[in-house]
């Protein structure tokens, strides 16, 4: 089987080496892929909106299946173009991505299902005084979202009405996530553990794969700014068999039958960012895609044919047993650029990548190659990912910190406590 991979992040890194894996992989083509993703398929240079010159790559190339990584390309409706053209696509249409590209579509689609998540409300920036208004009279902390994409920074946490003043400011007048801030929702502060689902779906049956954890503060402790993900781990213990089983049957079968019902059928990855509260798991927010860092934890310890699997949710027969999980488990530190969120400088050189031990993959995110060396070309540079073959997150987590040791690079920054919650609950 050809495949066409679209992104060039540590996501797509992963996904890359999952399919590399695969034995029905004939030739991996990558759309445009990383430096360190060359090793594992042949990168092709195009344009993400040409579709067109998309389109005839892939029947140049005969590729049977297209697997789109980043949710902008999938928000834009190239899955759309490529299914029109006959070409298999492994990725929710246009309108399905608005499950992630439209948060108040979400929560519509929630409280529609009676698929429990926060109380919100939602105010566009015409309704800006109203918002003033109504966050005088709630309780805090308040949670503050851009309604459209933002790269994972589009959440702000309010812990008083001067924060949430601040937040309604840089949203609508500031203007800080541009048009995807021409909405915001206001929700009810959620208390309870994080924790992360992939359900892998062809639109009607579905399968989840192991349960993770991401770490979205820039800070130990989970402290400061909320960035993309500074870290993950999988499998995550506070998602119990009886955890799984409820949100299987109350979260994520009725949001795939609901989105079929409104007209907007989900083939891909439906990611399910999940707060386990006292009165049970709750939704925080759906993705359409697979979510960045979690991927770089969950992937590598699955078993089976990962290829097959998101090959056979594109045609609408999904193969359950594709894929499985017994044992194991993996933690993925994100090695990032001195300043981020914030503003960062790039163009360092990245050291130490080739004196890696065997259970250890580093996964590349924000990299180029620079007169023959990978230099740093992001705020998340890196995902160093160590795997065990037991379910054993201390050992793992020992093992990417020492690997971490032998990495450099002007600037380099990680926190220090990635899977401890998960090492302290065992």
């Amino acid at each position: 089987m050809n495949v066409l991979l679209v992104g060039s992040g540590g996501r797509e890194h992963a996904l890359a080496y999952k399919i590399h894996q695969s034995k029905t992989l004939e030739d991996l083509y990558l759309l445009s892929g990383n430096p360190g993703m060359r090793s594992l398929g042949i990168s092709v240079d195009m344009n993400l909106k040409d579709y067109n010159a998309i389109t005839k790559f892939c029947f140049d190339k005969k590729i049977e299946l297209v697997v789109i990584g980043p949710e902008q390309p999938l928000v834009d409706g190239m899955s759309d173009f490529l299914r029109e053209n006959g070409i298999k696509v492994f990725g929710p249409s246009k309108k399905a991505a608005d499950i992630e590209a439209q948060k108040s579509f979400a929560k519509n689609l929630m409280v529609k299902y009676n698929i429990p998540t926060s109380g919100y409300v939602e105010f566009n920036s015409a309704e800006q005084e109203k918002a003033f208004e109504y966050i005088k009279t709630q309780k805090y902390p308040l949670v503050i979202k851009a309604d459209g994409l933002a790269a994972g920074k589009g959440v702000l946490i309010c812990n008083s009405v001067a924060d949430a003043e601040n937040a309604i400011k840089e949203i609508f007048i500031d203007k800080v996530f541009g048009a995807s801030g021409d909405k915001l929702i206001i929700e009810e502060f959620m208390y309870g553990e994080e924790a992360s689902i992939f359900a892998i779906t062809d639109g009607k049956d579905f399968i989840c794969l192991p349960s993770a954890q991401d770490h979205k503060r820039i800070g130990d402790n989970d402290t400061g700014k909320n960035t993309g993900g500074m870290g993950a781990y999988s499998p995550a213990p506070v998602v119990t068999k009886e955890i799984l089983s409820f949100v299987e049957e109350k979260i994520i079968a009725p949001a795939i039958k609901g989105m079929e019902k409104e007209g907007c059928k989900f083939v891909g990855c439906l990611y399910c960012g999940l707060m386990i509260t006292p009165e049970g798991p709750k939704v925080v927010e759906f993705n359409c895609r697979f979510g960045d860092p979690e991927t770089q934890a969950v992937l590598p310890i699955l078993e089976g044919d990962f290829l097959q699997l998101l090959y056979s949710a594109s045609t609408g027969a999904l193969d359950k047993n594709a894929v499985t999980y017994s044992n194991g488990s993996a933690v993925c530190v994100v090695a990032a650029s001195k300043g981020y969120p914030g503003a960062f400088e790039k163009g360092f050189e990245i050291t130490g990548l080739d004196s890696i031990a065997d259970d250890v993959v580093v996964f590349q995110a924000g990299t180029k190659e620079s007169e023959g060396k990978v230099v740093t070309n992001g705020g998340r540079v890196l995902g160093v990912t160590a795997i065990t073959k037991e379910t054993d997150l201390k050992l793992a987590k020992q093992k990417a910190y020492a690997a971490l040791t032998n990495i450099y690079f002007g600037g380099i920054y990680f926190r220090k406590d990635i899977a401890d919650r998960a090492i302290n609950r065992i």
